[in-house]
């Protein structure tokens, strides 16, 4: 995904007005939690969920559809549907109401979200894989095999800019390589960020909401070990035709000829890795009691420690490791601030629909809440995990998790104890189906560039969904049967 600059001065000064509001006159504004009225989803229409729709749908279609607008006016797009909801909000809730909800989610959800995809993305961007190997289907799978491993511990984003490009470089004089593009995409960019909260940005929002951190690890681990193991297989068979299929052929020049193996530059970031999970750890674990209410928003103090150790250990990153490490590997900032923008949009369009999710039966979207309540008012998990994977290959698969864990109830506890099964399905349909299409998670759009500009001929985006219906939902439709029936 292109596009990073910022927007002109007319958006940095809008964005500075909203961001303003924290910073009226406290009489106006300093309200404690008692003082605030709480927003009641039953009362709203569903039209405050224009926005929330209106921006998934813009970054849905607009990169495909209007590419070169999207890529130079993303951040307006986006501000626009912010200014959607913040605007009407604010005139019929006060100023007093907005400044909650917006601080509510920018300091318990948004700000976190972004600190550790910031964090994860920058020290993963110093760790440079070197050398290079034949394409054999046997390296291919250990490639593919290790990159679904590293996904769940340096994040989905981090283990496909890590490997993609080795994984391009061996197999750069063969033929026939989308498949294996495809299949990196459905394994490593997707499906293998399953099993802890640093894996994929829904299972972290849950983890902002109170789920424990090894909860998907145990939960999740018998259908990722499934599907993964699946699509390995099928993965090596076709790598294995047409691997023999290419030694008839005339061999091409390889641009990059193969050495006695790989090396690992940037080997001091693999304690700040480490350093990254002891924090999320320490801020599941370590509970002092200690409560700052800002705005009616109560913060605890270990949520603060951690933001804190986390930009720190993304500092030490950048000081310590050689620019050059960086350069191969292509790093820049452009992605880490498209998300930051968009996302801030996302967050704050989702409040109206969170809220009304949470009325469930008595909100506007009760047919969605009756579709996934069976008559004696039990979840239906086959629909929970359906739904949510089916919104999740064409919207953003974070904000598609928030939307089904506020449709279950919202719960953690209840969500972790009888309602686990529930759970489990709105896991695994967000993070394995954000796999289905090239917008369904964001590092799918970033492996695409970066085979497309290796010269890999990657299929269109219909092309894409005509390989992921083939693989992905034999797979799925085996573990609805093993898990949610």
């Amino acid at each position: 995904m292109a596009g990073f600059k910022w927007a002109g001065a007319g958006f940095r000064a809008a964005l500075v007005s909203i961001l303003s509001i924290p910073l009226a006159p406290a009489a106006a504004l300093a309200a404690t939690a008692s003082d605030l009225p709480v927003l009641d989803g039953a009362a709203l229409s569903a039209l405050w969920g224009i926005p929330f729709v209106g921006m998934l749908l813009s970054l849905a279609l607009m990169p495909l559809l209007a590419t070169q607008f999207w890529h130079h006016h993303y951040g307006k797009v986006a501000l626009f549907w912010a200014l959607a909801f913040l605007l009407p909000f604010t005139a019929q809730y006060g100023a007093s109401a907005t400044v909650h909800e917006v601080v509510h989610t920018g300091l318990l959800e948004y700000l976190p979200f972004i600190i550790l995809l910031y964090a994860l993305f920058t020290v993963s961007g110093g760790i440079l894989v070197t050398g290079n190997l034949r394409g054999s289907p046997l390296v291919n799978t250990a490639l593919l095999t290790l990159g679904t491993v590293l996904a769940s511990f340096i994040g989905t984003t981090g283990a496909s800019m890590v490997l993609i490009r080795p994984l391009l470089r061996a197999n750069d004089n063969r033929r026939y390589n989308v498949h294996t593009v495809i299949f990196f995409i459905f394994l490593v960019s997707n499906i293998g960020g399953s099993l802890t909260p640093l894996g994929d940005p829904p299972l972290f929002l849950g983890f902002l909401k109170g789920v424990n951190f090894f909860w998907t690890t145990t939960h999740l681990l018998p259908d990722m070990l499934v599907v993964s193991a699946l699509l390995l297989f099928a993965f090596f068979l076709m790598d294995s035709f047409f691997h023999a299929r290419e030694k008839s052929m005339p061999p091409l020049p390889d641009p990059t000829p193969d050495t006695d193996g790989i090396g690992l530059r940037g080997m001091q970031n693999l304690p700040i890795l480490a350093g990254i999970i002891g924090a999320i750890l320490l801020s599941a674990l370590w509970k002092p009691g200690i409560v700052f209410e800002i705005f009616g928003t109560r913060v605890e103090l270990q949520w603060i420690v951690r933001d804190v150790l986390l930009l720190l250990l993304a500092l030490l990153s950048l000081a310590i490791t050689p620019k050059l490490i960086r350069e191969r590997n292509g790093f820049d900032w452009e992605p880490i601030i498209e998300v930051a923008k968009l996302f801030a949009a996302i967050f704050l369009t989702i409040i109206p629909v969170i809220a009304i999710l949470r009325a469930g039966t008595n909100g506007a979207f009760s047919p969605l809440a009756e579709l996934v309540t069976a008559p004696d008012g039990s979840p239906v998990n086959v629909w929970y995990f359906w739904l949510t994977g089916a919104l999740s290959s064409f919207l953003d698969n974070a904000p598609t998790y928030l939307v089904f864990f506020n449709l279950a109830g919202g719960d953690p506890h209840a969500l972790m104890g009888p309602l686990a099964v529930t759970l489990q399905a709105i896991s695994a349909g967000a993070v394995f189906m954000g796999a289905m299409t090239y917008i369904g998670n964001a590092p799918n759009f970033m492996v695409l560039s970066i085979a497309r500009s290796r010269g890999v001929k990657m299929p269109s985006f219909f092309g894409y969904m005509g390989w992921s219906i083939l693989f992905l939902l034999p797979c799925f439709a085996l573990i609805t049967w093993m898990s949610f029936l």
